[in-house]
């Protein structure tokens, strides 16, 4: 049995590893972490938890309340993983972070666009990115695995296929990308009130998003050259879910046929990407609450502009759901475990 800590259990993301953690067979939860709530049983803050955590309460941070897990999650704001990660890791515990805080290979990279000094940059190099689809043997023999992030999760499963196989101008890749307000995160702010999202619709970051550089990266390793994306992230007025409309100049002459066999077969041993019929328009509740990346192909009207859908849950797929199936790779689980779940419809 993985004995598991979750640092950070009341957030969004803590609380959705609480609920796929509770219900899979090869782990029990140690240790949940929270300042506000310290002393609090999980499931008083959290009733659909109630009979799946037995006595278990909320704890303060430290070292000491996750010194006997076999792996600690950290669903925290950035800053927070990179200080106690490597104690975690002297002692043999393995840390799967789904903040930002490993995920750059570039530190004076990552302390601009995060504004912080990282505190570990020596643990960065020895990172796995947890992007399983693109990752996968690597993940199984990771100690520090740096989740991917919502944002970037939906684009790269996207442009993967594509870009692998090239006939494509990665000078002007676009991302236009719409996200639920839970992607910002469980706290008050004027901005992500239902009041204020509500009946309303806006862009957001559009002269440059956090998450572009992690995007830009993985894209360029795909590429096996440097590309160039405008990435442009928008709020909508639902509370999960993540829709990718991404565009790319087609190069080659590749039929219609041939891009969809391109996918069809990059993902044809995935269990949590599905490629829909060419021409599928996509909805995010048909991912809403699994493991799932739905995708679809377009080519208006037949031209050299080839239109990507992509739809995740921002909080399973996007966060909780992938680090949890990182967590089966390097321990040596089956991939699904915990993770066979059907989308909520409606």
């Amino acid at each position: 049995m993985i004995k598991a800590g979750i640092v950070g259990g009341t957030g969004y993301t803590g609380v959705e590893l609480l609920r796929i953690l509770a219900l899979h067979s090869d782990v029990e939860i140690t240790a949940v972490t929270s300042r506000s709530d310290d002393g609090m049983r999980v499931d008083a803050l959290y009733p659909n938890l109630r009979g799946y955590l037995k006595d278990l309460t909320f704890c303060l941070p430290t070292i000491e309340a996750l010194a006997n897990c076999n792996v600690v999650f950290f669903a925290t704001p950035n800053g927070t993983a990179m200080l106690m990660a490597k104690e975690l890791l002297e002692r043999g515990i393995k840390v799967i972070d789904l903040s930002a805080d490993f995920r750059l290979k570039n530190v004076a990279e990552w302390e601009k666009w995060y504004g912080m000094t990282h505190a570990t940059p020596d643990l960065i190099a020895e990172a796995v990115y947890g992007l399983p689809e693109i990752h996968r043997d690597a993940l199984k023999n990771a100690d520090l695995i740096a989740c991917a992030g919502c944002y970037p999760t939906a684009v790269q499963l996207g442009f993967l296929p594509l870009l692998e196989n090239g006939g494509v101008d990665v000078a002007h890749l676009i991302a236009d990308v719409k996200s639920g307000v839970s992607g910002a995160g469980r706290k008050a702010e004027i901005s992500t009130l239902m009041s204020e999202t509500g009946e309303s619709f806006k862009a957001y970051a559009v002269n440059g998003h956090r998450h572009l550089p992690e995007i830009t990266q993985g894209l360029t390793a795909m590429a096996k050259q440097p590309v160039n994306l405008t990435f442009v992230p928008h709020l909508t007025p639902m509370i999960r879910g993540i829709h990718a409309t991404l565009y790319a100049t087609l190069t080659d002459e590749i039929s219609a046929e041939t891009l969809q066999n391109r996918y069809e077969t990059r993902y044809e041993n995935e269990e949590f990407v599905d490629v829909l019929p060419f021409g599928s328009h996509l909805d995010t509740r048909n991912v809403r609450g699994s493991n799932r990346c739905q995708i679809a192909l377009h080519l208006p009207q037949g031209g050299k502009t080839l239109v990507i859908l992509s739809v995740i849950d921002n909080l399973v797929k996007g966060a909780a759901g992938q680090a949890v199936q990182a967590m089966n790779l390097r321990f040596g689980l089956p991939e699904n475990q915990g993770l066979a779940t059907v989308a909520l419809y409606p």
